[in-house]
């Protein structure tokens, strides 16, 4: 991968970060260089499903096809996904960007997780 391609991917998962936070009206959990941990509310849910799909496409999972192990393996260490959640993923040559909803109980939350892997 050329040196141009893997600052693109940086550049680019740092604005969705930010562009991120802003939409969140709080409870960030973990705010690292490549991966956002925070809690969105039932509000904030459209504006951020919004923001991700013009970033990544529409989501892979949920999905009627199985994820491909690469896929799954890079995700679980993350805590991977369930039925009800959902996965937004993106490849660019080495490095995977993805983001997971996982909704709660509750209705009215969703932990957000925004990750890029080397």
């Amino acid at each position: 991968m050329c040196l141009f391609k893997v600052e693109k991917v940086i550049v680019q998962f740092n604005l969705l970060k930010e562009e991120i936070k802003v939409i969140l009206s709080g409870a960030l959990r973990i705010d690292d260089s490549n991966y956002l941990e925070a809690v969105a509310t039932k509000g904030e849910m459209r504006q951020l499903i919004k923001r991700f799909e013009a970033f990544f496409g529409l989501p892979v999972w949920p999905s009627a096809i199985e994820l491909p192990i690469h896929v799954r393996k890079i995700i679980d260490n993350y805590g991977g996904i369930m039925p009800q959640q959902t996965l937004y993923f993106l490849w660019e040559g080495n490095d995977a960007v993805f983001a997971m909803l996982w909704p709660w109980q509750d209705g009215n939350h969703t932990t957000v997780k925004i990750i890029k892997t080397p």
